[in-house]
């Protein structure tokens, strides 16, 4: 084993005089300090000698692997003069290249606040026995209105400033006005029951302020089954959002229309602005009102199952749609929500 170690030596010394730059060097580096280099597989053989001879071999190999370090360390400073003697006899500029300077920071880049938020309701809800469901984010007609009864030239339209999209080949085609699409899709081929949540980006054609945006982040929820009641909606909202928000949050629930559900709720939970007080300034958050409104629910329209083909004298359920951006908003008390589709990284690199 001894001859072996000064082979290593005399073949590492031969090889290291004829590097010119640092490619070759690094290469050699691995050839002989790399985990599956020389120097390791002596070490790796150590198992097979015993006693002294073990002993006497280690230590010789760990004298060798610092003199391979050494010499190592050596030539990169004489490639790097080499380097910058070039440089300033034949390019006229001064040195080019400082071993000794401490490197560049490399930096990874952050993860934005809406992936975050996403995923972590998606972990939550998964806790309650909720599966993801995906949808398009170009659909028809039919699943983001039609069967959620909301027939042509019915008022609630008015309800989802929409982008329709020029389709001359089929269906009427639109960018997705919220998620509730999705639970269509889903209630055709499955049988209940069954507990989904929807997470996906969605449109409307609206002025943009502190509170909107055209483009948006919905996760849709949907439980259908035997006894289900707004108690049980009650109470995997109230579940979801003390986990969120790792405390117990305050909410409320206040009546609201939406055709698909009958009857409508709005979730409506306290603004971390105003801290529930009414007040004249005006909040770019909650407006001034106190609460910051999160999302709609409410009990799905026996006309909706019936569209699916689920009979709803035999199943009911609940459904809600909460904003992503505005749980975003909330959790990381962000007072606007085009920061969240800006380009600051600034501001997004706060976010891990």
């Amino acid at each position: 084993m001894k001859d072996e170690l000064d082979k290593i030596k005399k073949e590492f010394l031969q090889e290291i005089e004829k590097v010119k730059n640092s490619k070759e060097l690094e290469n050699i580096k691995v050839a002989y300090l790399g985990r599956k280099g020389f120097i390791a597989e002596v070490f790796k053989n150590l198992k097979s000698l015993s006693g002294e001879v073990k002993k006497d071999v280690g230590r010789d190999a760990n004298i060798l692997k610092n003199e391979i370090e050494q010499r190592i360390n050596e030539k990169v400073a004489e490639v790097a003069k080499d380097i910058n003697e070039f440089a300033e006899k034949k390019l006229g500029i001064g040195h080019i290249l400082d071993v000794s300077a401490p490197s560049k920071r490399i930096s990874l880049g952050s993860r934005h606040p809406i992936t975050l938020v996403k995923e972590e309701a998606e972990r939550i809800f998964s806790s309650m026995g909720f599966e993801v469901a995906e949808g398009p984010e170009a659909e028809t007609e039919y699943n983001n209105f039609d069967a959620l009864n909301i027939p042509k030239n019915h008022p609630a339209r008015d309800m989802w400033d929409t982008f329709w999209l020029d389709n001359k080949k089929g269906e009427k085609l639109l960018l997705r006005t919220h998620t509730s699409p999705v639970q269509i899709r889903y209630m055709k081929t499955h049988k209940p029951p069954f507990r989904i949540i929807a997470p996906g980006r969605t449109f409307r054609y609206e002025a943009t302020d502190a509170r909107h945006d055209i483009q948006f982040y919905q996760l849709e929820g949907l439980m259908i089954g035997k006894d289900i009641s707004l108690a049980n909606l009650k109470g995997v909202i109230e579940v979801f959002l003390s986990r969120f928000f790792h405390t117990k949050t305050e909410v409320r629930f206040l009546p609201s229309y939406f055709p698909f559900v009958e009857p409508g709720v709005e979730v409506e939970a306290a603004c971390f602005l105003c801290a529930k007080e009414k007040t004249e300034k005006r909040c770019p958050v909650c407006g001034g009102s106190g609460w910051f409104e999160i999302m709609g629910a409410g009990m799905v329209h026996r006309a909706v199952l019936e569209e699916v083909g689920i009979s709803p004298a035999k199943w009911q359920g609940f459904a809600f749609g909460v904003g992503l951006d505005r749980l975003a908003l909330l959790k990381y008390k962000i007072d606007d929500i085009r920061l969240l589709y800006g380009t600051d990284v600034r501001f997004l690199k706060q976010f891990k």
